[in-house]
């Protein structure tokens, strides 16, 4: 292999290297802005329910009519259990720092209820 051949290779595997890795490092992003988004969703939700009178009723009212509309506009994952996956998510981990999330972005929807 001339000096040139193993050159070129060197400089094919770095390049492939960073590919790979970016592909692996955009993968995690979305998966945490996926939780992200479902912790933002449950945590909306509990508020939203915490001003219902009767919450059963109510929080079931709310899940299965938000559940309706996002379906509609952003397709499949939003369904009725999705949409209550969430909401748990939220119940389970409450504290905004366990899951590494911005607290000024957690808070928002709390801090505007006030």
């Amino acid at each position: 292999m001339s000096d040139l051949q193993a050159a070129h290779e060197t400089f094919y595997g770095d390049v492939r290297n960073i590919i790979i890795e970016a592909r692996n490092n955009a993968v995690r992003s979305v998966d945490f802005q996926r939780v992200v988004m479902y912790w933002q969703l449950g945590e909306r939700i509990f508020v939203e329910e915490q001003r219902g009178q009767d919450r059963a009723e109510y929080g079931e009212y709310l899940i299965l009519n938000l559940s309706k509309q996002l379906e509609a506009e952003f397709g499949s994952g939003f369904s009725k259990r999705q949409i209550e996956r969430a909401r748990q998510f939220y119940r389970a981990y409450p504290i905004a720092s366990a899951l590494n999330i911005p607290v000024n972005t957690a808070l928002s929807y709390e801090i505007s209820v006030i």
